[in-house]
């Protein structure tokens, strides 16, 4: 069911009517059986693996939880008797013993998502070293992708490391455990949320209030705007571009790199924009995803701003534990010995940054673009690392920091090599993304859109107007909102004032965003994942 569906919104208006119809300690058990009506209505074979993902995640966090208590209240009672020695073998035995815990449900789900998402993947690999040799090939596989599979794997599993760092005590009922997976909101295109952050509102009991839905409700406005009047426009362009990669070269391809880049900006915050709005139209406050990432000065702080909850679960759950692991230990050590202090000290931040990268590649989706793309945010961010002396020296010569133009060439560099990585996700074929990056050097001529024009990528001069002003728009809500949030300043204003403002958005929502009869919007592009 996709968020821009006329099924959708009647799903959505029948489920905030009942949840503030009912009782308010059955709320959360309704919202659970509304989620998985949500899912089931995408496919109900998607149920088995949400529920077996949901089932044997809870399972490993009870059984964690209840080993410690029991060992808690054993050790209590021998403590006095044992010598250090012997105290820290039973510390040790009683941690491996929850490790092989943890582990056996972490290989398990991860196992199932690497089987359903990544098995085509691998055969295809194999079948060309297969041809290469010449001894046959292997039949794919045809097995179903659940949707938001990825998001709520990482979910689960970001809530059983926690249990297992003592970070929270385990969820001991299961049905509140599997609306923590399967939230309905979420399921599309996350965020990643924290058990501890989610549970804090999840659960409660939330009567009908005004100022709770109204401000969920315009949240949800602004993201069908961004998605139905800019991101679904952008896309007919982008299409044209990507789907005719020898008619559409130089110049045109630039323009497709930063198409895609506000493309993808509208489509994926419009899509987040949505779920936080209809969490919060149900009182339930979900983690922020972006923070203005198209006003970095630099790809860290990019990062730092653009799906955050999925950096911070790769740097939380990947980068930090394989950092201090000893193996990592043992390797700095050694580095440091045999290579020097420099070299010895950069080995093993840069194999956990390179495995985090690779990570988030492969995690975007089963492919060797996306692994690709991955890297290359990998091998930028080194670089600039590297390059930190010099820009020292280049600060200490011109004084430039901190001023407006520089601020402003700091984020049209950002913006530019962030977009320009992004073409391994657009064009989805790493050989013809490079050939087309080469073709923006060897083949640009801006006397080919002057020539050509801009309406031969299936949009007239009308949906221009509308982008430009769309943007305009994203550009002006961005810069008021570094001082405050806007929504808040806006219901500050007289009752006019607001009523113009947001029945002017869904006008122009209603009157210039891609639907109607004969119309299907476009998947939001992080469902895949």
């Amino acid at each position: 069911m996709l968020f821009t569906s006329y099924e959708f919104l009647a799903f959505l208006i029948l489920t905030v009517a009942i949840y503030y119809v009912i009782p308010g300690k059955w709320q959360w058990l309704f919202l659970l059986l509304a989620s998985y009506v949500f899912y089931a209505l995408a496919d109900p074979r998607y149920l088995i693996f949400i529920l077996v993902t949901s089932l044997t995640v809870y399972l490993c966090g009870r059984a964690m939880d209840d080993r410690k208590a029991r060992f808690k209240a054993y050790f209590s009672s021998v403590k006095d008797t044992l010598d250090k020695e012997e105290k820290k073998r039973l510390k040790e035995r009683e941690k491996r013993a929850a490790k092989r815990i943890m582990l056996s449900g972490l290989l398990l789900n991860l196992g199932i998502l690497a089987v359903l998402k990544y098995t085509n993947f691998t055969i295809t690999n194999l079948n060309a070293i297969l041809r290469a040799t010449g001894t046959g090939e292997l039949s794919l596989v045809n097995l179903i992708v659940p949707m938001g599979i990825s998001f709520y794997t990482f979910q689960s599993l970001g809530y059983l490391l926690d249990v297992y760092w003592d970070k929270i005590p385990a969820e001991r009922n299961f049905l509140r455990f599997a609306l923590f997976v399967s939230f309905f909101p979420q399921l599309v295109q996350g965020p990643i949320s924290r058990f501890s952050d989610l549970s804090e509102s999840l659960y409660e009991a939330h009567p009908f209030a005004v100022r709770t839905i109204a401000p969920g409700a315009q949240r949800v406005l602004w993201g069908y705007f961004k998605k139905l009047v800019i991101a679904d426009r952008m896309l007919v362009a982008v299409k044209s571009i990507i789907s005719s990669p020898e008619e559409f070269r130089g110049a045109y391809v630039f323009l497709g790199m930063l198409f895609y880049a506000l493309e993808l900006y509208a489509d994926f915050t419009g899509g987040i924009d949505i779920t936080i709005g209809t969490a919060q139209m149900l009182g339930i406050t979900v983690t922020e995803n972006f923070r203005r990432p198209y006003f970095s000065k630099g790809i860290k702080e990019y990062w730092k701003r653009w799906h955050i909850t999925m950096g911070t679960w790769f740097t939380d759950y990947i980068f930090y534990p394989m950092s201090v692991s000893k193996g990592m230990q043992k390797l700095n050590k050694f580095a440091r010995k045999h290579f020097g202090d420099q070299i010895g000290k950069r080995l093993p931040v840069y194999l956990c940054s390179f495995a985090v990268w690779f990570a988030t590649g492969i995690w975007h989706g089963a492919s060797w673009n996306f692994i690709v793309w991955g890297l290359g945010n990998f091998v930028v961010i080194m670089i600039s690392q590297e390059l930190e002396p010099l820009y020292g020296k280049f600060h200490a010569r011109f004084a430039v920091e901190g001023k407006t133009p520089w601020k402003v060439f700091q984020v049209c560099r950002t913006v530019l090599l962030m977009s320009l990585l992004r073409m391994f996700d657009c064009y989805r074929n790493v050989p013809l993304t490079f050939r087309m990056m080469g073709s923006m050097v060897a083949d640009f001529s801006l006397g080919d859109l002057f020539d050509r024009g801009l309406t031969v990528l299936g949009l007239g001069a009308s949906d221009y107007i509308i982008l430009l002003l769309g943007t305009l728009l994203l550009i002006l809500v961005s810069l008021l909102g570094r001082s405050g949030r806007v929504r808040a300043r806006i219901a500050e204003k007289p009752l006019p004032v607001r009523f113009c403002l947001w029945f002017g958005l869904f006008l122009v929502t209603l009157l210039f965003g891609r639907y109607g009869i004969g119309f299907v919007s476009s998947q939001f592009i992080y469902n895949q994942f």
